[in-house]
């Protein structure tokens, strides 16, 4: 089974692409989301989660996000604690999900790509200026606040240097055409094997 990964900085579009590839029938894991879900429902992930930061991080069994963030900014290494909690869990989650196609905002940064063998690696990019507007508008933050949040990420120009294909979301190419290059793409890697 081939497998896909798509990810691209904060206001880069990825989700936007991720829709526009259920367009096409595509399902794709969503990263995110399934962390949130394992968070609340793996009890197995709550009691190592609570023994690491303490009880106050579920109140009625739901996660302290607040609680999770400061525990998460105190160190790199607490953050590296919580990714090897976290990330393998989401590795094995997607691999039983029978999906083959994932979306991951830290794919690079965070190790994933390592965790899960993926045939095809897919940056989604578009131009700062473009992620900024999109960000302050979507999230209702100052432009200082997304270049803070931009600055925490690995850089786009990185990013695309380690991926397989490129997306450019800058509301001017085609978005489309590049979709369905990319769908040719993966089908026909998915062929080779």
């Amino acid at each position: 089974m081939k497998h896909i990964a798509i990810t691209g900085g904060i206001g880069s579009g990825k989700s936007f692409v991720c829709k526009k590839l259920g367009d096409y029938g595509i399902e794709v894991y969503d990263c995110d989301s399934a962390a949130k879900r394992l968070w609340a429902a793996d009890e197995n992930l709550r009691r190592q989660l609570t023994e690491i930061v303490g009880n106050d991080v579920y109140i009625n069994n739901v996660l302290q996000k607040r609680v999770l963030a400061q525990y998460l900014l105190r160190s790199d290494d607490n953050k590296l604690t919580i990714d090897n909690l976290i990330h393998p869990a989401v590795a094995r989650d997607f691999l039983r999900s029978g999906l083959t196609w994932l979306e991951s905002a830290i794919l690079f940064d965070s190790g994933f790509d390592k965790r899960v063998r993926f045939d095809l690696k897919v940056c989604v990019s578009a131009p700062l200026e473009t992620r900024l507007e999109r960000v302050t508008r979507r999230d209702g933050i100052s432009r200082d606040k997304a270049l803070e949040w931009i600055g925490r990420q690995w850089s786009q120009d990185k990013v695309e240097s380690l991926s397989d294909f490129v997306v450019l979301n800058d509301g001017k190419r085609d978005l489309d055409s590049q979709v369905r290059q990319l769908i040719a793409l993966a089908t026909k890697q998915g062929e080779e094997r």
